[in-house]
């Protein structure tokens, strides 16, 4: 990068040359994130402070043609914070001030730094929580860039049934404010929908006013265990088609509980299992865990252990949230991949039968795990990045998994977003919808210095 354009970026912000990076160490932890893919090195790491800051830096870049990437915690799955064509990794964890905090109408408003932990601790004080659940600790604009998931969307949705308005900077250093305070409104068109999701490509988020939710009076869980995957996951549909209100649903094969166990030094039964989670008030609560466990004995749960007790419970989800880690330290030395496909919950036992299938035939190590109240299904895949035979076996599986998902009526990414990993596959799921795609690419960032290489096929 061009000596004048760094000095320009430290006038940026404010004259401070600590905020502007092209030292190794820093470039090399914004050169990667938690997928698979390889890293790839900024030329300079940003820290604006302001969203004054932030539109003066995409002025810049705009006007020198330099790529910008925005990164938060790093903890994408899909190369979404890699800066493919070099140019600004633009960190954004020191914009991290809670703004408000609206109790009355239960909104919080907030800087893109805020991590999902911070936020539920602040409102925890006023009863309240945030209820986006993805296990990372990523930060809030990070979450809205990728429209993140996990554990709670079952009952609560996603990041972008959360997002009620943004700010945000496009590619020229205009400022833009998108939706309402307001629970609804129907007026223009969505852009802040149209924001969330799209992974930095459009704009950087520089505020999010966010919905809360309050504490329930009351939460219980259960673990039940199964002698088949398939049944796991039908008690799952079954539960979710039956109407009962559970805020967590969550499938884990056998060869995951045995590394949660190892891991976690937990002992629970080392067969497919769910963990379920019900909230609210207390007779409601223990009426709607009543109906899923009943769905599962009658479908044959050799085993149900209630968890009522809050530190159980907390062990329950602190087991479920170490799956990543405990899988790669059940084999040191090799790397991780996750795989993310969705399908509508009737398809999910068949989905997963199909995922089973394919590990059993690449003898790949990994395990099946599924947020199994809205159909999304991972699979954990350790590999050698230097054996060639298993790089080109899980590429296989991705793809593979990708059809049969798509073939069920599901969905080539059903959280992660697209990134890097899932550009192709976006088109064999929205091949007709690219050339729309592109059309608002083109008009948000004509010069397309906004995250590229990614999304866009």
């Amino acid at each position: 990068m061009e000596q004048r354009v760094l000095e320009a970026l430290i006038h940026a912000v404010g004259g401070d040359a600590s905020r502007v990076s092209t030292g190794d160490s820093e470039r090399d932890l914004h050169s990667r994130d938690l997928s698979a893919h390889e890293p790839r090195l900024p030329d300079v790491v940003v820290y604006p402070t302001s969203t004054v800051e932030v539109s003066r830096v995409l002025a810049l870049a705009h006007e020198h043609h330099v790529a910008v990437t925005p990164f938060g915690a790093g903890s994408s799955l899909e190369g979404n914070a890699l800066p493919v064509h070099g140019g600004i990794s633009l960190d954004l964890t020191r914009m991290a001030k809670i703004k408000r905090i609206g109790a009355d109408d239960l909104v919080a408003i907030v800087e893109p730094g805020v991590t999902r932990s911070g936020l539920s601790a602040a409102v925890g004080t006023h009863g309240l929580w945030f209820p986006v659940d993805p296990g990372a600790d990523a930060t809030l604009g990070g979450m809205a860039a990728t429209n993140a998931a996990g554990t709670t969307t079952v009952r609560y949705g996603k990041m972008r049934n959360q997002v009620l308005a943004l700010e945000a900077v496009l590619a020229g250093g205009r400022v833009i404010r998108t939706g309402t305070a307001a629970a609804k409104t129907s007026a223009g068109y969505d852009l802040t929908a149209l924001l969330v999701g799209s992974e930095g490509t459009l704009a950087v988020i520089t505020e999010l006013t966010l919905r809360l939710q309050g504490i329930p009076e009351h939460t219980v869980a259960a673990r039940m265990s199964f002698p088949e995957l398939e049944a796991a996951c039908t008690v799952a549909a079954t539960a979710v088609a039956a109407g009962a209100s559970v805020q967590r649903l969550e499938l884990l094969d056998a060869a995951t509980v045995a590394i949660v166990n190892a891991y976690q030094g937990t002992t629970y039964p080392e067969t497919p299992c769910l963990f379920v989670e019900t909230a609210g008030n207390r007779a409601a609560a223990i009426e709607d865990l009543d109906v899923v466990v009943s769905f599962g004995r009658e479908l044959g749960a050799t085993g149900v252990v209630i968890e009522d007790d809050p530190d159980a419970r907390a062990l329950l989800w602190k087991a479920r949230h170490s799956v990543a880690y405990a899988t790669t330290a059940a084999s040191p030395g090799r790397r991780h991949r996750t795989t993310d496909t969705a399908v509508p919950v009737s398809e999910l036992a068949a989905h997963a039968a199909y995922a089973r299938d394919l590990l059993e035939r690449t003898r790949l190590k990994g395990g099946i795990i599924g947020h199994a109240g809205d159909g999304n299904l991972h699979v954990d895949l350790m590999f050698d990045p230097a054996c060639e035979q298993e790089l080109a076996a899980i590429d296989e599986i991705v793809v593979l998994l990708v059809g049969d998902a798509l073939a069920r009526g599901g969905t080539v990414t059903g959280e992660h977003g697209v990134g890097l990993g899932k550009r192709a596959a976006l088109a064999r799921e929205h091949g007709d919808l690219v050339e729309l795609y592109t059309g608002i690419k083109q008009l948000f960032d004509p010069r397309g210095i906004m995250n590229p290489g990614k999304v866009i096929p």
